[in-house]
């Protein structure tokens, strides 16, 4: 009797992640790439929110252009961005996403901040059979930004699905949907969107 094995972590290692220079030989290609990738994984909820919907990909574009930004050169400076955002890597049956609140001046700021408070547990996807699963934020990441009377502008969540909830994810369509009192918005995801997600639930 041949013993099961797990199927390997999409988790990125430091043999993912290229430096600098090799990126730099790279990177006109790769962005582009990347921008186009993160694009097809976007939703905006109503006026102030947007969702981008992270992969392994994604998440790698982001710790090459933060060691560029900030010369991240040795295997321990690299190691520590591979702690903070390899939570974002979705894992069979999870999806994950950056949560933006898009806010362009300090009135804005002031206004929508404290009424937003608590948003970020107000995200929910609803599957075609009817089952609504929220979002739960990353605890990595959420005790730097959770404050009870006021939200941050971004924000790392995850849903995790059981397999009856992937395959009603993969039978119909999607929607993602705000439920916070000061913020009623949802929007059906597009088939690309739709398609992109359902990547990442399934092994």
């Amino acid at each position: 009797m041949t013993a099961m094995t797990e199927p390997a972590s999409r988790k990125l290692t430091l043999g993912d992640i290229a430096d600098v220079r090799a990126y730099e030989r790279e990177r006109d290609t790769f962005r582009p790439r990347m921008i186009e990738l993160k694009r097809r994984r976007r939703v905006h909820l109503g006026t102030v929110v947007t969702f981008v919907f992270e992969n392994r990909d994604t998440i790698r574009f982001q710790i090459q252009e933060m060691a560029r930004v900030e010369k991240l050169i040795t295997d321990e400076e690299i190691q520590t961005e591979l702690d903070i955002y390899n939570p974002m890597v979705p894992e069979p049956g999870q999806v994950c996403a950056t949560m933006f609140i898009e806010l362009t001046s300090d009135d804005q700021m002031r206004e929508w901040l404290p009424k937003l408070a608590n948003v970020e547990r107000s995200a929910l996807l609803v599957l075609s059979n009817g089952d609504r699963v929220r979002g739960v934020l990353d605890a990595q990441h959420e005790q730097g930004l959770t404050r009870e009377h006021v939200t941050a502008a971004v924000h790392y969540l995850r849903w995790d699905l059981t397999p009856d909830q992937v395959e009603a994810f993969a039978a119909g369509a999607v929607r993602l949907e705000i439920d916070h009192p000061a913020y009623l918005e949802a929007a059906e995801l597009s088939e690309t969107t739709h398609a992109e997600l359902l990547a990442d639930l399934v092994v």
